[in-house]
């Protein structure tokens, strides 16, 4: 059976790409490491890694067995922090991925409300993208990812279970015009579904002859979609997913964007002005593992991140 103070020891060695830095980041000696690392190539009877120059690297052997490795790892480290959570919540981690724009408004709230409730509970948090968010998810390297859909259609694996937070808006973003404030109505319709918001609509067939500044590549590919819908397809000559320097490319004429509500809700360029664009929506959801019951410091994270969200709902 391989020794799981061994598996730790490749992960670090992985990770920091030679054994000083794995020894120094496991409080262990050089030689300790060394002998750990000796020990698991005789265990398993492969070469785990080679010199390369003045470093290591690891063989292919190695690469797959640091791979287990961590998410044995990850999954052992987690179910000690279940034991712990379940003496009434007073220590243990729950983790939890999500995008930039959910760590940017109603996620610090529920990280508010879950250490009020929970004081000895902590939350590690990481910022991801959806599809590295499920990954992470999938392998037992965090226990909620908040995630977004343009469609509602789930999951392909079928264990992940979907929780819906949210229906987000998106919005054009263009320059604005003499007498117009895009804090009018961008701040009030961000996170409300169309039908809750009395913002202007879009009419996007209208900038068929504009520049556009595109996102990531899901946000782009959304783009793509919904001007296709509108009659034409957009000449994209910017791309960056800074919403920051999306929406000063925007202020400086540059060309157009389509954010969602949320990401205008954690910044608003007070040069830009927003409407609505009609019928697109991205479903935001915390995507669990399993049937429930969750264990308790998942569901007490999943009752946080709703109770942050009522204020916008």
């Amino acid at each position: 059976m391989l020794d799981v103070v061994r598996l730790r020891v490749l992960v670090a060695i992985a990770r920091r790409g030679s054994l000083t830095a794995a020894a120094r980041e496991l409080h262990y000696s050089q030689p300790s490491v060394s002998h750990h690392l000796a020990r698991l190539e005789a265990e398993t009877g492969a070469k785990l890694v080679q010199r390369a120059g003045r470093g290591i690297r690891l063989t292919e052997a190695g690469k797959l067995l640091a791979d287990r490795a961590a998410d044995i790892i990850s999954r052992l480290d987690a179910t000690a922090d279940e034991l712990a959570a379940h003496v009434g919540l007073q220590s243990g981690r729950v983790r939890l991925a999500a995008f930039p724009s959910a760590l940017g408004t109603f996620i610090p709230k529920a990280a508010t409300l879950l250490k009020q409730s929970h004081p000895g509970l902590r939350l590690q948090l990481t910022e991801t993208e959806p599809p590295e968010a499920l990954r992470l998810l999938r392998a037992g390297r965090v226990d909620v990812a908040v995630m977004f859909r343009y469609d509602d259609t789930a999951p392909e694996d079928s264990g992940i279970q979907m929780i819906h937070l949210l229906d987000d808006p998106s919005h054009l973003v263009s320059p604005a015009t003499a007498g117009q404030s895009a804090g009018q109505s961008a701040g009030q319709s961000a996170g409300q579904s169309t039908e809750d918001s009395a913002e202007e609509c879009a009419d996007l067939g209208a900038h068929a002859d504009a520049s556009w500044i595109a996102g990531c590549d899901r946000c782009r590919g959304h783009l793509l979609d919904i001007c296709a819908k509108a009659g034409f397809v957009p000449r994209i000559s910017f791309t960056s997913d800074d919403i920051v320097a999306v929406q000063a490319l925007v202020a400086a004429g540059m060309g157009l964007t389509v954010l969602p509500g949320l990401a205008l809700a954690a910044h608003l360029n007070k040069d830009v002005q927003v409407s609505i664009v009609p019928g697109s929506i991205r479903h935001v959801y915390a995507a669990v593992y399993g049937d429930p019951p969750h264990q308790p410091a998942t569901e007490a994270l999943l009752n946080a991140l709703r109770q942050s969200l009522q204020p916008l709902g």
